[in-house]
């Protein structure tokens, strides 16, 4: 079975680093069940194993985490769901490529239960949503808002970090990065985009959504 975990408040990024890496090791031993775990982090920059130093726009602004997991410069703040999915992919088929896809169609079922279209672009990491309402990009390419992250590891062939989905944030905080690398594309958010969706709401969105994507044990 999955644990599914939820911590109220604001959790710092040492503390969720360091559980991750403890519960990845007794999962990969055998010792603890897979587990999903549904959080908040104060203000703060990550930078991936890519991310680029002069992408980190505002290096004062917010404190800045080295992250081993993959991808460039993010940010994680109120506002922002945070789940990070730590999952015995050994058990699960060895494909990372096919995780990676997984995680993307969980994210997309989850903003489907808020009638929000999200979309996978070759070469942008995350998830994306058309803004037809806005002018298009300096190359006169359609506006694309990011609204979700995705950034993982593997030990031992069991995932830690995940995925964020930006429902509420002060969407200013990504100015002192480069998100993920992408000057030309914005970022946007559930509420941003008009819809009144509260964080109990993606958090039962996700769930609802999980099973029909993963599977609810993995396979022998």
């Amino acid at each position: 079975m999955v644990e599914w975990l939820h911590s109220e408040g604001l959790t710092s990024y040492e503390d969720a680093v360091s559980w991750m890496e403890s519960r990845a090791n007794a999962i990969a031993a055998g010792t603890a069940e897979e587990a999903i775990w549904l959080l908040e982090h104060p203000p703060l920059y990550t930078a991936g194993t890519s991310a680029k130093p002069a992408d980190l726009v505002d290096p004062g602004r917010f404190p800045v985490h080295i992250s081993k997991r993959g991808g460039q410069y993010t940010y994680h703040g109120p506002g922002q769901r945070v789940a990070y999915v730590l999952l015995d992919v050994g058990k699960r088929g060895r494909d990372v490529r096919a995780f990676v896809q997984q995680l993307e169609n969980w994210v997309i079922a989850t903003l489907d239960a808020f009638n929000v279209k999200g979309e996978i672009r070759d070469g942008r990491v995350g998830v994306w949503v058309a803004r037809p309402e806005k002018p298009p990009t300096i190359t006169g390419a359609p506006a694309e808002d990011k609204i979700a992250a995705i950034g993982i590891r593997l030990r031992k062939w069991v995932s830690f970090h995940g995925i964020s989905i930006n429902v509420e944030p002060d969407l200013g905080h990504f100015d002192g990065i480069v998100p993920c690398g992408i000057t030309e594309y914005g970022v946007t958010s559930l509420v941003d985009l008009g819809r009144p969706v509260t964080m109990e709401d993606v958090d039962v969105a996700l769930k609802c959504s999980f099973n029909a994507v993963f599977g609810a044990t993995p396979i022998s």
